[in-house]
């Protein structure tokens, strides 16, 4: 167990130098081009799919708070809500950087789920388009400052936290560098443990001769709102526990704090159970075509 934990602890504190600077430099985007963003998806309509896609591939789960808030207050179309949560991967990309042997698979990732994004964005839209209409009319009123609705367009100071600042505030990065840290340091720890009990080889010929159920395995872990799950997931795959199909049905169903948010603004609970069953779907249905098709 010893060697285990030693392993874990001395490939997680490789990997903690790079993650401090990328939580920086995403600090640093966020000062200075969050609110700019933000502003972008709320008068995004018709192509919000696209741009919530494009804003979604950031790292971490910023833009699925805002989009979950704005969504919420009937600003934004399911449509563009879901190209938001499907091209957020929260901790993998900065875990992926960290790894130098793991790099070439960035671009890819990102331009798969941003594809995706945008593909089921503008699908799920489609048939919703009445629902569509009224959200449109109701944000253009509210950009026009007519709207007679009372809502609180307002983002919470928690998610100022998570997704935009005003002002810069490195503390932040280095906390979050910090806890991070720890979820890769107990999951790499637990893996190992895993591994070594049930046996590495024996692990791997499970998972493959149940091969169709990997992306559904992932992305249950996946849709878990929290950080840790996209760790588990960027780890199963750094292990080659898991396939680069299930690796994506993962991340794409994981929308980190964004499913919180959605649990706690949304009023139509009806509507949040739509939202993560039509999340689910397409996050497998993507993972087993890249598995079998691609």
């Amino acid at each position: 167990m010893k060697e285990i934990f030693w392993e874990a602890l001395i490939d997680s504190a490789k990997m903690a130098p790079i993650l401090l600077v990328v939580y920086i430099a995403i600090e640093l985007i966020e000062y200075k081009f969050g609110d700019k963003i933000r502003e972008k998806i709320q008068k995004a309509k018709k192509s919000g799919p696209a741009i919530g896609a494009l804003t979604g591939s950031f790292p971490q789960c910023g833009f699925s708070v805002i989009a979950t808030a704005l969504y919420s207050q009937r600003l934004l179309t399911i449509g563009t809500l879901l190209a938001v949560y499907l091209a957020t991967s929260d901790e993998a990309i900065p875990m992926i950087l960290s790894r130098p042997d793991k790099i070439k698979i960035i671009v890819p990732l990102i331009l798969t789920k941003i594809v995706i994004a945008i593909v089921a964005g503008y699908v799920i839209d489609f048939f919703f388009k009445k629902t569509n209409q009224k959200i449109f009319a109701h944000a253009g009123a509210y950009a026009q400052g007519k709207d007679d609705v009372t809502h609180h367009h307002k983002l919470s100071e928690s998610e100022h936290a998570c997704c935009g600042h005003s002002k810069i505030n490195f503390l932040h990065p280095i906390i979050h560098t910090f806890k991070i840290f720890i979820f890769i340091l107990v999951i790499s720890f637990l893996l190992g443990v895993l591994i070594f009990q049930i046996g590495e080889e024996n692990l791997k010929l499970f998972l493959q001769h149940n091969s169709f159920f990997q992306p559904i395995f992932s992305a249950m872990i996946g849709i878990i709102p929290n950080c840790a799950a996209s760790v588990v997931i960027t780890e199963l795959y750094f292990d080659d526990i898991i396939n680069f199909g299930s690796l994506m049905a993962g991340l794409c169903s994981g929308a980190g704090l964004g499913i919180l948010i959605l649990f706690r603004e949304e009023k139509n609970k009806k509507n949040i159970f739509k939202i993560l069953f039509l999340l689910l779907l397409i996050s497998i249905i993507s993972g087993l075509t890249i598995q079998f098709v691609l």
